[in-house]
């Protein structure tokens, strides 16, 4: 049977990787805090929202957040949550990723992560268990990118509205809304808003609306609720967007 792992537990362990597992009960919150390594945070069942002061990331099904070390972050639970995960000591691989960002879970990696939660902490590195451990390595340095970020801009007023419009996303707002009411032209805002975030408007506006969405869809909301709350005109123009986004439909991230 797995033992559960807390990662505070193991920051120091003297292995390079370290397999974690847990369940967690709906809606269960982490509040914010970082670790030493990097974690990629996968949920086996369930939905993880990750948040940090730059920006918000979530994991749907064969989706994973991967966090860098010494990135603050809070995790919120949707529905009941069995994560696997690691903990990868970034000196030892330096090519894995200094940003957050959710990637692309395959067969392959996601048994890599369920097996790794079985690995005793302090593995033979030289025998299968360490085979494993290299192996979800380069695995997760592969894996794709998957554009389900929303990242936060520095600039106060325009963080001000990013953080508040991610909390009531709205799909049909404006770039000129914004402009105006942060008294500038069109043309400084588009500049600023890609400058800041690395994306334009209209794709960061999206981005928050699916990470908006995704939760509320795996909790089990109707999906016509969930589009004319987003301010689309029905669930057709919603899984349109979602579907041209993520390749599938709505309904596939519903329980």
């Amino acid at each position: 049977m797995m033992d559960q792992r807390h990662p505070d537990d193991h920051e120091h362990v003297p292995r390079p990787v370290v397999g974690i597992g847990n369940d967690y009960p709906p809606s269960f919150e982490l509040a914010e805090h970082q670790h030493r390594r990097g974690q990629l945070l996968y949920a086996a069942s369930g939905v993880v929202a990750v948040s940090t002061p730059q920006g918000a990331w979530v994991a749907p099904p064969e989706r994973a957040v991967w966090i860098p070390g010494g990135t603050p972050h809070a995790v919120r639970m949707v529905g009941a949550v069995q994560t696997r995960s690691v903990l990868v000591d970034q000196a030892v691989y330096p090519g894995l990723a200094r940003s957050c960002r959710v990637l692309g879970v395959s067969p392959l990696l996601r048994q890599l992560l369920v097996e790794a939660a079985h690995v005793p902490v302090e593995y033979e590195e030289a025998a299968r268990d360490g085979l494993v451990m290299r192996l979800l390595v380069a695995e997760i340095e592969r894996a794709p990118l998957i554009p389900l970020a929303v990242p936060f801009p520095r600039h106060a007023a325009l963080a001000a509205r990013c953080h508040a419009f991610v909390e009531q996303p709205q799909a049909h707002v404006t770039i000129d809304q914004w402009a105006d009411a942060l008294a500038m032209n069109r043309r400084r805002f588009t500049r600023l808003f890609r400058q800041e975030t690395g994306m334009s408007f209209a794709q960061w506006r999206q981005q928050a609306c699916l990470s908006a969405a995704l939760p509320r869809l795996a909790a089990g909301e109707p999906i016509t609720t969930i589009a004319l709350d987003l301010g689309y005109d029905g669930p057709a123009n919603f899984s349109t967007m979602f579907k041209r986004a993520l390749g599938v439909s709505p309904s596939r991230y519903r329980p």
